[in-house]
């Protein structure tokens, strides 16, 4: 991309929105977060509700890209209450731009909007890829939880908003991304090497549930790459081409950080720490065995193909990070 794009991204306080923000600023392009609250950044800020149309539907009106990562936070307990925010969050918010985008004289060109992993069934035989993966949910997945139900709901609930909606002049990506490492401060990763670092970076349960994930990287590179190829559209796998066990997942992480102890944590331990942490053991024993099929098709090459080549590239750069911390707050002193 050499022109320089107007980005809009709905949702860009988040972890992973922030992400995409600090790469498009970088690059030169001319961003702008909408935001439920307005907060310091290098980029412009425009506070929305995500409920209700407004002044802030002035930043679609010629933009390029709109990227939509709105929605509640999954790390908590899934109650009543939770549940609602969950999915009303994801799905009124998407409803909304929909309606933004059809009133707009000029919409954007290409929309974006983030989607999940989770709504593949929990696969442990084989993986699953846009043409031949299975949707969850199904009436005989007999062992699978009431909370992977949710979730796969969920997600099928917003895929089923953002394609609904009458934008014949956007193109549009559903982003069925699985989890970002990145070395930020309380991502994904900041979790995972925390527990390793306290001994605790053991198998997970079995330790046979298959992780999926993605190295920032690569999480943005493959953006870049969506925005280039303007023959995409429809559902997107963002993922890293070789899921894991669990057990296996663990090891390399472990390695990595150079632990030598990773004490295991059986189902029991994790639905109780699960719930004095307010949390759903969901995001850990779920087997997601996800694959970019769309993306090597069309030619990306990743990066970081490989867990233990990514995991070593990560726990380098966050000892970066906090080491500048450290010193940063030694001269602060």
């Amino acid at each position: 991309m050499t022109r320089k794009l107007r980005i809009v991204i709905p949702g860009g306080s988040g972890q992973v929105g922030t992400i995409l923000a600090r790469h498009f600023h970088a690059q030169g392009h001319h961003v702008t977060v909408l935001a439920r609250n307005r907060h310091g950044a290098h980029w412009p800020v425009v506070v929305w509700d995500g409920t209700t149309l407004g002044d802030w539907t002035s930043t679609l009106n010629g933009a390029d890209v709109l990227i939509n990562m709105s929605g509640r936070s999954v790390n908590c307990r899934y109650t009543a209450k939770n549940r609602a925010e969950i999915k009303e969050s994801r799905v009124a918010t998407t409803r909304l731009l929909g309606q933004a985008i059809t009133q707009s004289a000029r919409p954007p060109r290409l929309w974006m909007n983030a989607s999940t992993a989770t709504i593949y069934r929990h696969a442990l035989d084989r993986p699953m890829d846009e043409a031949s993966g299975e949707i969850g949910g199904k009436e005989d997945e007999r062992d699978v939880p009431s909370t992977w139900r949710f979730s796969i709901d969920v997600a099928t609930s917003w895929e089923q908003a953002f394609f609904s909606a009458n934008t014949p002049n956007t193109r549009k990506v559903a982003l069925r991304s699985v989890m970002v490492m990145s070395p930020d401060a309380d991502g994904v990763f900041d979790h995972l090497l925390r527990l390793v670092r306290f001994g605790l970076g053991g198998p997970a349960g079995s330790g046979q549930q298959f992780v999926s994930w993605i190295h920032d990287t690569d999480f943005l590179r493959s953006i870049d790459f969506l925005i280039a190829h303007e023959e995409l559209d429809g559902a997107v796998n963002l993922a890293a081409p070789n899921p894991l066990p669990n057990s296996e997942f663990m090891r390399a992480l472990r390695q990595a950080a150079g632990a030598n102890i990773g004490l295991p944590s059986t189902r029991l331990m994790l639905e109780v720490g699960a719930l004095f942490l307010r949390t759903e053991t969901e995001l850990i024993l779920k087997s997601r065995r996800v694959v970019p099929g769309r993306l090597l098709q069309s030619g990306f090459h990743f990066e970081f193909s490989d867990w233990p080549s990514a995991a070593k590239d990560l726990v380098g750069r966050y000892r970066a990070r906090t080491k500048r911390g450290t010193m940063n707050g030694q001269e602060a002193g």
